[in-house]
């Protein structure tokens, strides 16, 4: 009887600690937002979609920029394209360069919850939608 509720409970370890991994993996297939606030004048957060295969389409405080994700356990690898090229404050094209520059600075992430943390010389707080 012992060994049996033995298994038991260490079945149910194990099942908790897979579910808690699937819960904290990389968000593929999702939508971050960054946290930060919408610069004066503007409504407007830079935000990403990652699909499952890791590629990235990211609204920046101006401008657009496709890339991709390479994730191998904690660490990650960011590769860009060419950004689109609109007209926009230089506060905000000044803000695109900032972020471009974070993100392709990145080497690890951590997840915690709803929000991923992208980690460099400089940290960038994404946050899952909510609703």
């Amino acid at each position: 009887m012992k060994r049996a509720a033995w298994c038991l409970a260490f079945s149910a370890t194990l099942l908790g600690t897979v579910a808690s991994f699937a819960n904290d993996g990389f968000p593929f297939d999702s939508e971050l937002i960054l946290d930060v606030d919408p610069m004066r004048g503007s409504k407007r957060i830079p935000n990403m979609d990652v699909a499952a295969n890791g590629a990235i389409v990211l609204e920046m405080w101006c401008n657009r920029i496709a890339g991709q994700f390479v994730v191998a356990g904690d660490t990650i690898t960011v590769m860009t394209g060419q950004a689109t090229a609109r007209q926009c404050p230089p506060e905000r094209v000044a803000g695109d360069a900032e972020l471009l520059a974070a993100l392709t600075e990145v080497t690890n992430w951590r997840r915690e919850g709803g929000t991923v943390t992208l980690i460099g010389p400089r940290t960038l707080r994404f946050k899952l939608p909510s609703n």
